[in-house]
């Protein structure tokens, strides 16, 4: 019976430890669709690709995405609101669209926003 409880733990802990052991990789946050604006840019005369400024906010920052629709799709000028799963990279951000499809696009600029604080009752 000992030989049996010794190989119980020893199974325990080999399922146990290498989750511990694990680093992650990535880590999906949630965020909200603040405002999506079509895109101005000056430099390019193709006006066949439609291309959006969208607003991202995660956690305190507020991210500005570089967005290119796939081709056939619509209403993403409508998504502000929304809430979706992100990856924050460096210069980028990945998020699934609703096929199930990774897209991952451009950081354009990004800012802290102040935390809300309490709202005092009276709106004061």
């Amino acid at each position: 019976m000992g030989a049996r409880k010794i190989l119980v733990v020893i199974l325990l802990w080999s399922a146990v430890i290498p989750a511990f052991c694990q680093v992650a990789s990535s880590k999906y946050q949630p965020a909200t669709i603040m405002a999506v604006k079509p895109h101005q840019d000056a430099a390019s005369t193709d006006s066949s690709t439609s291309r959006y400024d969208v607003s991202l906010k995660v956690g305190n920052t507020l991210y500005v995405v570089l967005f290119t629709p796939p081709p056939g799709a619509y209403g993403f000028q409508y998504a502000a609101g929304d809430d979706l799963l992100v990856l924050v990279g460096s210069k980028t951000i990945t998020f699934n669209d609703i096929m199930g499809n990774s897209r991952k696009v451009p950081i354009l600029s990004r800012k802290a926003v102040p935390p809300k604080g309490p709202q005092s009752p009276g709106g004061q």
